[in-house]
């Protein structure tokens, strides 16, 4: 189902009361909601997602995709997936979906995939089950008195998903308009909060959920009575009641056509994995090798007699360790092999780059982290530690 833009944010409708200044119509004052109502509706899922981090996620009547664009960045989320009956829209929109060049450079650490389908909310189709949070926004007030008796079967019944979140219009609301009997031409109705929520509770009841009512678009000053402009149901699935689902018997029903699919570059994608990885010891290295060089220098700036061989060996923990570390991370750094200096060479152990917080994010042993950057890392000859160059600098 498309989900259409109402009065709110077509500018009839607008933001709270701002200090005390209206812009006056015939004998009643434009509401202003700041931020755009729409917008609260999104934030307010994405809060949502924020306390209970789903990892599968569907928006029916997903519209112009913006609530998916903006649920796309929630590290938690591994599968998005957007259903609406106006297929040019949702391909219109897929460009929006697809990664950028930031994205390749500093991949998620988990994988998302992002689907767009063609079809209709009260369609069964299995690739919908097992969903941790399903967001029906602005949506049931588009469905006829039919299609408004199977939405329930479908969503609750069948995808019986872990939670659903539907927003809908409070026709108790609208008498504070300007001019509305509803308030987007494609509504087939507008619930009262009492008509919402015996519908509400009847559907809970049924299918084993319980739901808590709320909102957004608070009413202006003397008018909170009304309740908020959009209501707001939450049904989570109550695991102890719930009846056993025979998963073997539903999937294999695949009605919706898949107009847009994408998956993003991530750390459990090993090609993405050695990019970042390699990018990081490179860093290191390189930041430990100027440190290890200017302190050289220093110590050739305060000599006045022959070098040791082994200089810099005994270069301070603070010189080569640089700012930025907790005091248990750099216990940890001081513990682990130094690097050291063979004539015009710099090595840094393996041991020592694991020993790094962003390295030990990326990998978990050494044994891992030599395999994965040996192709693009110049290593010594027997693989545990990565070398570099200080000819130029020395010659400086």
């Amino acid at each position: 189902m498309k989900r259409g833009k109402n009065m709110e944010e077509n500018g009839i409708e607008c933001n709270s009361v701002l200090d005390g200044n209206f812009e006056e119509v015939p004998r009643k004052k434009v509401i202003e909601f700041k931020p755009p109502l729409y917008r609260q509706r999104y934030h307010f899922v994405k809060n949502l997602v924020n306390k209970h981090q789903p990892k599968k996620v569907a928006d029916l009547g997903c519209g112009d995709t913006s609530l998916i664009w903006m649920l796309k960045f929630h590290s938690c989320i591994e599968l998005l997936v957007g259903v609406d009956i106006d297929q040019a829209t949702l391909q219109w929109r897929r460009k929006t979906l697809s990664p950028v060049m930031g994205e390749y450079l500093s991949p998620r650490d988990l994988d998302l995939t992002i689907t767009l389908y063609h079809g209709s909310a009260v369609e069964r189709d299995s690739r919908l089950l097992g969903f941790d949070l399903i967001t029906c926004i602005e949506l049931i007030e588009h469905l006829d008195s039919e299609d408004l008796a199977r939405f329930p079967k479908v969503v609750f019944g069948y995808l019986s998903p872990a939670m659903v979140v539907i927003s809908t219009p409070n026709s108790e609301f609208n008498p504070l308009f300007p001019t509305v009997t509803l308030r987007n031409a494609d509504h087939k109705f507008e619930w009262t909060r009492m008509q919402f929520q015996t519908w509400a509770l009847d559907v809970a009841n049924l299918y084993n959920y319980s739901v808590e009512f709320t909102g957004v678009g608070e009413p202006p000053a003397g008018a909170e009575d009304v309740g908020y402009c959009t209501q707001i149901g939450i049904f989570q699935k109550n695991v102890a009641k719930a009846t056993e689902t025979c998963f073997s018997e539903q999937h294999g029903e695949h009605i919706y056509k898949a107009v847009f699919t994408v998956s993003y570059p991530s750390l459990q994608q090993q090609k993405f994995r050695k990019l970042v990885l390699a990018n990081e010891v490179l860093r290191e290295v390189e930041s430990m090798r100027q440190r290890f060089v200017q302190s050289l220098k220093l110590q050739e700036d305060m000599e006045t007699g022959n070098q040791s061989e082994d200089i810099g060996r005994s270069v301070t923990h603070s010189t080569l360790l640089g700012q930025g570390y907790t005091e248990a991370e750099k216990a940890n750094i001081d513990k682990s092999p130094k690097p050291f200096r063979v004539g015009d060479r710099f090595y840094v152990p393996l041991e020592r780059l694991l020993a790094y917080p962003k390295v030990n994010r990326l990998c978990s042993n050494v044994e891992t982290l030599r395999v994965l950057i040996a192709d693009s890392v110049a290593l010594n000859r027997d693989g545990s530690a990565v070398r570099a160059d200080l000819c130029d600098e020395l010659d400086d």
